[in-house]
């Protein structure tokens, strides 16, 4: 059983890095297909060099073991077991990949309404934006978990009585993420759904980059690559917007 290998785990694994990787493409996509928003050149090539310099970093140690798993002995004494999981393992792969899709359109398609909302109008503060999303999030929430008899909503409350110190755990999560969520949204509301995305993106990015260093895992040449890369996105991005705020300046 130790040498058992759950092949459909490690085919998913990339494409779950490449769909956290690439939010920002959708926020851009949705913007400009449905809201009718006009990005630069200059805007998407930023956001595909930092969307594909994280893509590769993250599923550069991946493919690596992937590949020396393949090939070692491990996998030749369980080729028998593979192969009877080769069949469970292609529909799940595929069906997650159809999966991801509606995900991403959907968490594009919110970002750009946020965006269009803080467009169309201007007195909409960040906390309006933030109240409306968690109303509605908690009466979909509790629908769905306490209006069927598969939710989960019952048997949770139980926990959290039969453990108590378990709620309190959550009461702390939900304040620190509310804490959390006054920074999102005033990102949002002042800087747009596209500069969080990026902000979210680069924060998980560089504390990969800082682990690997303070551990002594040494980045390999393909790694040291994506860096340039994404550093050099978030660099041009940044001096777009410097060159645009000038602008404003002499104008007025």
């Amino acid at each position: 059983m130790e040498k058992h290998i759950n092949f459909t785990h490690i085919v998913i694994i990339p494409l779950q890095v490449l769909a956290k990787s690439s939010k920002m493409i959708p926020v851009m996509l949705m913007g400009a297909l449905v809201y009718g928003i006009k990005y630069t050149f200059p805007e998407y090539l930023c956001t595909f060099l930092v969307a594909g310099g994280v893509s590769a970093f993250a599923l550069a140690k991946l493919l690596a073991f992937l590949f020396t798993l393949i090939f070692s002995s491990v996998l030749l004494t369980t080729i028998g077991e593979l192969k009877d999981h080769k069949q469970a393992g292609s529909p799940k792969c595929t069906s997650w990949i159809w999966a991801m899709f509606p995900e991403l359109s959907i968490c594009g398609f919110t970002n750009a309404t946020q965006d269009s909302i803080s467009t169309r109008y201007p007195k909409t503060s960040a906390w309006d934006i933030m109240l409306g999303m968690n109303l509605w999030g908690t009466i979909y929430n509790i629908v769905y978990m306490f209006s069927w008899s598969r939710g989960s909503g019952f048997e949770a409350v139980q926990f959290c009585r039969d453990h108590p110190e378990a709620a309190w755990d959550i009461f702390l999560f939900c304040v620190c993420g509310a804490v959390g969520q006054n920074f999102i949204f005033l990102t949002i509301s002042r800087f747009g759904s596209l500069a969080n995305t990026t902000i979210t993106t680069t924060r998980k990015f560089v504390s990969i980059v800082v682990s690997s260093v303070l551990s002594g895992n040494p980045l390999s040449a393909k790694q040291w690559s994506s860096v340039i890369m994404v550093f050099s996105g978030l660099s041009y991005q940044i001096y777009l917007k410097w060159r645009k705020l000038q602008k404003k300046r002499k104008s007025m």
